[in-house]
């Protein structure tokens, strides 16, 4: 009888237990992620069995792409509040039990030394993301962890006490028995890489509530008469502060032919909503109008846009100037022209049409309330025995190996309770 009462994918007829393989696994992960191998791993160190069942040819797709092909695993300065999700308070718990020096530690003693970038960000030293999963392959062979490649999971039920997790790999259909099952199966950026919406499909089926998902530290668009405006600055990068009334980040923008890129545009979409605006600080941390009177008692006769030009690229300034009176001289710009031009610098307006979607996302914001699960151990309350964890749960990070630190984390936690 199964005990996913929602589903129609999950149920196990008694009548097939002749075809079911009973395994001597003492858990089935579901997806070769960070989250998925950090999880067999520390399984393994406690004596614990597992089988990673990846879709894809090879594990690791995300941590072999990510930073560039550099894999940023982790950041130093990680705290709850780097965090998004419906629950502020939810991965506390998860993160104090595997801490940054955990990850720095465990790498460590495998081999990868770490090296600070910008703002907290950790990468191997050999900046080579393939290391990051060697570790994880190694470990798993030394270990005793199965992997299955090309395995993809049909459905999951119950029998007897025992999960029945149906599989096609091969061509072939099987159905294994395992006492218990982690969904590790990643959010729904990337589908190129093979990301689907297994795990958030999953948990519909077994009745428990998802919440909204969509898009996160992912490009803005524009579209309109204003799209010519970016288009025309494509490849011009700045150092910027980007805000709305959620939050503040000062780190570069991109202009791109579609809209706006850059580490603080894809930092502010995970807290961007259709129809809002964002707010640009073209010049943070001065003050246009001061240096503006500073320079017209010194030069005067200066042009507005060649005084722009200097503060920015000769490109960016001139289409600055499409906004502001440049065609007049520093010393001619009266007060409401400085103010005209302090807005414009310190307070630029955006509302951007959209996103570029899933394809470019980094990861999803959103996923599997926390409401259904044990902060203390990731077993979904309602269904003891079954895990969820990393990106399909409604936890999601800020740019700069935050995403990863929960993805660890998740992952050790998972296996101490497995």
């Amino acid at each position: 009888m199964s005990i996913f009462p929602n589903s129609d994918i999950c149920e196990t007829p008694v009548m097939t237990a002749n075809l079911i393989k009973q395994t001597d696994f003492d858990a089935i992960i579901i997806g070769g992620g960070a989250c998925g191998l950090m999880c067999a791993v520390q399984a393994g160190f406690l004596g614990k069995r597992t089988l990673i069942l990846e879709k894809n040819d090879k594990v690791g797709a995300k941590i072999l792409i990510s930073g560039g092909g550099r894999c940023n695993y982790t950041n130093l300065y990680t705290t709850a509040q780097q965090f998004i999700s419906e629950n502020e308070h939810f991965c506390k718990s998860t993160l104090s039990q595997w801490t940054v020096e955990d990850t720095i530690r465990f790498f460590e003693t495998y081999g990868i030394e770490g090296k600070e970038k910008t703002l907290g960000q950790l990468f191997p030293v050999s900046d080579k993301a393939k290391d990051v999963v060697n570790v994880f392959t190694s470990l798993c062979v030394d270990l005793g962890q199965e992997i299955w490649c090309d395995a993809e999971v049909k459905s999951i039920g119950k029998l007897d006490g025992n999960f029945i997790v149906s599989i096609e790999r091969c061509g072939k259909t099987e159905k294994l028995s395992v006492p218990k099952v982690v969904i590790a199966s990643g959010g729904l950026p990337i589908p190129k890489m093979g990301a689907t919406d297994f795990g958030l499909r999953t948990a519909r089926n077994l009745g428990l509530a998802i919440n909204d998902t969509a898009p996160a530290l992912v490009p803005l668009t524009i579209t309109g008469k204003d799209q010519p405006w970016y288009e025309q600055l494509s490849g011009n990068s700045i150092f910027c502060r980007v805000w709305n009334d959620r939050v503040s980040f000062e780190e570069n923008i991109l202009f791109t032919h579609w809209g706006l890129s850059g580490p603080a545009i894809l930092q502010i979409s995970s807290y961007w909503r259709p129809g809002e605006f964002i707010y640009i600080d073209l010049l943070p941390n001065q003050n246009i109008a001061e240096l503006i009177q500073a320079e017209r008692e010194a030069n005067g006769k200066k042009m507005l846009l060649a005084y722009l030009a200097g503060l920015f690229t000769r490109k960016f300034a001139e289409a600055l100037s499409d906004k502001l009176p440049a065609d007049k001289n520093l010393a001619s710009l009266s007060k409401a022209d400085i103010e005209d031009i302090s807005n414009l610098i310190h307070e630029f307006k955006v509302k951007p049409a959209g996103d570029k979607g899933y394809d470019k996302a980094e990861v999803m914001r959103g996923g599997l309330s926390t409401d259904e699960l044990s902060s203390k151990t990731l077993e979904v309350k309602k269904i003891p025995g079954l895990y969820f964890g990393g990106e399909c749960v409604d936890v999601t990070g800020w740019l700069g190996g935050y995403n990863f630190q929960w993805a660890w984390a998740s992952g050790f936690v998972i296996a101490q309770n497995l």
